[in-house]
């Protein structure tokens, strides 16, 4: 049986404030219904996201602010970080952890700059809403295998597909300068290409 996350709930005090700060980001809008002075149910969604955000009045026990360690997945920290610098939401400098692992919590072990080796998963920036709850930001260009069904290929934006086209495309460049011959094939290449890089399985040479 699948078990898709759908929506992570987050705790605010002020419901119109949240609603547009997470707005000003780009967000996508998707309900806001009241039933009452008492229950209101705001739904945001990040752009390619397929799981949203909900927020409002009554929807949670959570004190505000205290949601912590939320993650969106970007595939270039460094213009996400631009991004959101612009859209004003105060972004951290981007960093890695001095574990390489994974962040720790809060701010310990944080080592300014991206992974010097630029490895996916392994770079990260944070920045809070107006309650102080906290998103973590991580850079993954390249899927673990075994993360994804090989035999199931999604783009969940125009950006995510173009982003993967160009990866695509930089790697023929150099299949084509290995083989000091033009590839007549190309498409059927870079399809074999994205579905591999994103399933985490060996890239074609």
């Amino acid at each position: 049986m699948d078990m898709k996350l759908e929506v992570v709930v987050v705790p605010v005090a002020d419901v119109d404030r949240a609603k547009e700060f997470y707005k000003g980001l780009g967000w996508r809008l998707d309900a806001d219904i009241a039933t009452g002075e008492d229950f209101r149910v705001v739904q945001v969604t990040p752009p390619g996201s397929p799981a949203s955000v909900i927020f409002g009045t009554s929807v949670t026990s959570q004190a505000p602010g205290s949601a912590q360690g939320l993650h969106l997945v970007v595939d270039d920290i460094t213009a996400a970080y631009d991004e959101l610098k612009r859209l004003g939401a105060d972004p951290s400098e981007v960093f890695h952890d001095a574990g390489g692992v994974f962040h720790h919590a809060g701010t310990d072990a944080r080592v300014p700059g991206a992974d010097p080796q630029r490895g996916s998963y392994g770079s990260f920036l944070s920045f809070s809403d107006p309650d102080g709850n906290g998103w973590v930001l991580q850079e993954v260009t390249t899927r673990l295998p075994g993360r994804l069904d090989p035999s199931v290929t999604t783009f969940t934006s125009a950006s995510d597909l173009a982003a993967a086209l160009r990866r695509a495309a930089a790697a023929h460049g150099e299949h084509e300068a290995r083989t000091g011959a033009e590839d007549p094939e190309w498409p059927d290449w870079y399809a074999d290409y994205m579905v591999r890089e994103q399933a985490g399985i060996e890239l074609p040479s």
